[in-house]
């Protein structure tokens, strides 16, 4: 059966708080885009998704969710965690050292997707923030 990829989707993983979460998170997001005919967005997707929800799982003690949508040729992946505060600004990544442990995650989020971005979630039972970025198709 051929895969339309013109058609909106989205899924959600709710993940607890534990770095295995990165791994369930990458091989879910590949599952789902191999499935929907994406696979040439999948190595890219995955690395933004494990940087997105490493920072969620790292700098929070609460649960975190994965979002992945597919709308109008782009795929939005996205981090929700418990903490309202925004995120550090990312450093390009030339300006960081190559034996640097933090600082990393948005850096390359920032020079591999498309676009990016973060914002506070509140109300209707919700706190934290949705950090998130974007791949076009094309």
């Amino acid at each position: 059966m051929p895969v339309d990829s013109s058609e909106p989707w989205e899924y959600s993983l709710h993940i607890p708080n534990d770095p295995r979460a990165v791994t369930v998170c990458r091989r879910t997001l590949r599952l789902i885009l191999v499935l929907h005919g994406l696979i040439g967005l999948a190595d890219t997707a995955e690395l933004l998704a494990a940087e997105l929800v490493s920072n969620a799982v790292r700098h929070t003690k609460g649960p975190a969710a994965l979002r992945v949508r597919w709308y109008d040729g782009t795929l939005r992946l996205g981090a929700w965690d418990t903490d309202p505060e925004p995120p550090e600004p990312p450093k390009p990544l030339a300006e960081l050292a190559d034996d640097a442990e933090d600082g990393r995650g948005l850096a390359l989020v920032r020079a591999c997707a498309d676009l990016w971005g973060w914002q506070p979630l509140s109300g209707h039972g919700r706190q934290g923030k949705y950090v998130w970025c974007e791949l076009a198709a094309a």
